[in-house]
């Protein structure tokens, strides 16, 4: 029992900093847009920790974990609609629900994991979508896809049995909201005045970069949680090899995209840093418990480095992304899962086709169901706001408020 507690606490620890994360996902997404959007940017993120939480209470959390994949889904997710189902011993909740935690520390855990996919999607496709249709793909996305991909792997379902691997979510969590995202951009088109006639591509500065610095240091202490808690004990060997590879993953990001950019723009770009840092991070989710520390800092490197060619690719094809999410969460996503081949406890050819194979699979189906959602949603309420709206900003037209009210312009008498 004594063992017990102490895992326990650790795991609602990391749930406590898992939540945190997503302050630091709304500063992120504030800071690198525009001030007429600031207030459009945190409703989203309020509802979507709110929704995430209540829609994996009635359906996600018994799809994602049924008694088997084949066998069990469908049972389990029809009894789950009518709430949590812990299991019960002699009238009472039964603590020996596995070695590690109780039913509940497990459900409000794998809860923060589930909403963070829908954040992701909410940075890239800021400042110009409608929010009645962003909150309907958000539910639709949570309440099916995220909890049907995760049930594949962390369910026990066929990508576990040939083998894939995914420690915290570089493809489960971060891609599946990664190729929603990419999906999402490519169907709402770009921002006004982002993309020239001939092509050309106008930065569009975010209006507070302070803000969106300290949201990158809050995702930072955040994935101690993240990726910590994914231990799924307090393990004091296994706990500390993974907070010191993920640290070092963040910092080797963040180094990498600077010296990457500052040799190609010629400029010291401060976001890049940033999103670099992030880049790592996500980079090493996937095996940040089988990493040594230099396999760590070579994940970093090769992440902060796709940072930079992942943006200027992304504006290359048109696509408009405020906040840098697909190079971070999709791209990087990628590169960790496939990195879990290539360094490692578990490097090895055969090893690099399972990861290869889960990749694969995933994107295709994440792809594929958030086109249908989100074509769906174009066809009937349409996707995105009137260009006026746009132009004169979501806070104004969609919530009848600003962010910095005390700094607006007086109006005359």
């Amino acid at each position: 029992m004594e063992i017990l507690t102490v895992n326990n606490i650790w795991m609602m620890i990391c749930t406590a900093l898992v939540f945190f994360m997503h302050l630091g996902f709304s500063l992120l997404e504030v800071g690198l847009t525009r001030q007429k959007n600031a207030i459009n940017i945190l409703f989203k993120n309020i509802f979507i920790i709110c929704t995430g939480l209540m829609i994996y209470a009635i359906i996600g959390f018994n799809l994602m974990y049924p008694a088997s994949f084949i066998a069990g889904v469908i049972p389990d997710y029809f009894t789950g609609l009518f709430g949590l189902n812990p299991p019960i011993t002699n009238g009472s909740l039964d603590l020996t629900y596995n070695e590690g935690y109780t039913f509940w520390t497990d459900f409000l855990f794998q809860g923060m994991f589930a909403a963070t996919a829908a954040t992701i999607v909410s940075g890239a496709v800021a400042e110009r979508i409608k929010l009645g249709s962003f909150m309907i793909f958000s539910v639709i996305y949570l309440a099916i896809v995220y909890p049907l991909v995760g049930s594949w792997k962390w369910g026990g379902g066929f990508l576990d049995t040939m083998g894939f691997y995914d420690f915290a979510g570089s493809t489960l969590v971060h891609s599946v909201g990664g190729w929603a995202a990419l999906i999402a951009v490519y169907l709402l088109g770009a921002r006004l005045g982002k993309f020239g006639k001939d092509g050309t591509s106008h930065a569009i500065p975010g209006h507070n970069i302070p803000l969106a610095t300290a949201g990158v240091l809050i995702l930072w202490l955040g994935w101690f949680g993240f990726n910590g808690g994914s231990v799924l004990s307090a393990d004091p060997a296994l706990t500390s090899i993974t907070l010191v590879t993920t640290c070092l993953a963040a910092a080797a990001g963040g180094l990498s995209a600077f010296l990457f950019s500052t040799f190609r723009y010629k400029n010291y770009d401060l976001t890049m840093f940033l999103n670099g840092i992030l880049g790592g991070l996500v980079g090493i989710t996937a095996g940040a418990d089988q990493m040594s520390p230099m396999d760590a800092v070579i994940i970093g490197l090769v992440a902060g480095v796709l940072i930079v060619l992942a943006v200027s690719l992304v504006d290359k094809f048109r696509l408009d992304d405020p906040v840098g999410a697909i190079a971070v969460h999709l791209v990087c996503g990628i590169w960790g899962t496939l990195a879990v081949g290539l360094f490692g406890n578990l490097a090895g050819w055969e090893q690099f086709l399972s990861q290869l194979a889960g990749v694969t699979i995933i994107g295709v189906f994440c792809s594929l169901s958030a086109f249908v959602i989100l074509y769906a949603i174009k066809a009937s309420l349409g996707l995105r706001m009137e260009s006026r709206e746009e132009t004169e900003g979501l806070d104004i037209h969609e919530h009848g408020m600003d962010a910095y009210a005390e700094f607006g312009i007086p109006e005359e008498h």
